[in-house]
C-alpha cells in the first residue's frame, strides 16, 4: 500500500516538470548559451510535455478527451485576457520603458538569433498561439490539479502560480535588470494565478488559454518596440 501510494504521488511529476523548466532554461540562457544549451533546453522542454501525458495515462489511467469550449470559458478567457493584455502595455508605458536598457536587450536579441524581423515574428505567432497552448497543458491541466491536490483550496492557485512563475525569473534576467525581473514577476506570478483559478473553475483550458494568447500578444508587442521601435 505504501509503495502504489509513493507511487502516485503528484509531487514527483511536479518536482521533475519544475526543475527541467528551470534548469533547461538557466543552461540555454546563462550556464551554457549556444548549441548545448539549446540541446538541453529542447530536451527538458520534451521531458515536460512527456510527463503530464505519461503520468496520466499510465499511472492514473486516464482517458484523453478534448472537449469543445464553452461560451461562459470564451467569455471569461477573453474579458481576462483583454485585461491582462492592457495592463501588460500600461506597464510597459509608465514604467519598464524607463527601466529598460535597450542597446543591452537588442545586443542579446541579435546573440540569441530573434533580431531579425521576419524570425522575431514568426517567434511571436508561435509563442502566443503554440507555446501558450503547451504551457496550459503543462501548468494548468496539470500541474494545477496536481497542487489542488497537494494543498486543496486556494493554496493550490498559489502555490501553481509560484512554480510557473520560477522559470520565468531565470529567463527575465538574463535580458533585463532586477527592477525589471521584479515587476515582471509579479506580473508573471499575477497571471499564473488567474489562469490556475480559471482552469480550476471551468476545469478546463479553454479560458486560460485565450487570456494567455491576448497576454502572449501583448509581450509580442512590447518586444516590438523595444528591438525594432525608434
Amino acid at each position: 500500500m505504501l509503495a502504489t501510494r509513493a507511487r502516485h504521488n503528484p509531487l514527483l511529476p511536479v518536482i521533475l516538470i519544475v526543475v527541467a523548466s528551470s534548469f533547461g532554461t538557466a543552461m540555454s540562457l546563462h550556464i551554457a548559451p549556444g548549441i548545448l544549451g539549446k540541446t538541453i533546453y529542447l530536451f527538458c522542454h520534451l521531458l515536460m510535455l512527456a510527463v503530464p501525458l505519461i503520468w496520466y495515462v499510465w499511472m492514473e489511467r486516464g482517458t484523453i478527451k478534448i472537449s469543445p469550449p464553452k461560451l461562459k470559458e470564451l467569455v471569461a478567457g477573453t474579458v481576462l485576457g483583454l485585461l491582462i493584455f492592457g495592463a501588460i502595455l500600461a506597464a510597459y508605458w509608465f514604467v519598464g520603458r524607463n527601466w529598460i536598457d535597450l542597446e543591452s536587450i537588442r545586443m542579446r536579441a541579435q546573440q540569441a538569433g530573434t533580431g531579425n524581423a521576419s524570425i522575431y515574428l514568426i517567434g511571436a505567432i508561435y509563442f502566443s498561439f503554440v507555446n501558450s497552448l503547451f504551457e496550459e497543458y503543462i501548468w494548468r491541466w496539470f500541474i494545477a490539479s496536481k497542487c489542488a491536490i497537494i494543498i486543496p483550496g486556494i493554496g493550490a492557485i498559489f502555490l501553481s502560480a509560484l512554480l510557473f512563475t520560477l522559470h520565468h525569473i531565470i529567463g527575465l534576467a538574463a535580458y533585463v535588470d532586477w527592477r525589471v525581473v521584479l515587476v515582471g514577476s509579479f506580473g508573471v506570478f499575477v497571471g499564473g494565478a488567474i489562469w490556475s483559478w480559471s482552469y480550476l473553475t471551468y476545469r478546463s483550458i479553454w479560458s486560460s488559454y485565450i487570456s494567455h494568447i491576448l497576454a502572449d500578444l501583448a509581450i509580442a508587442i512590447v518586444g516590438w518596440q523595444l528591438l525594432f521601435g525608434g
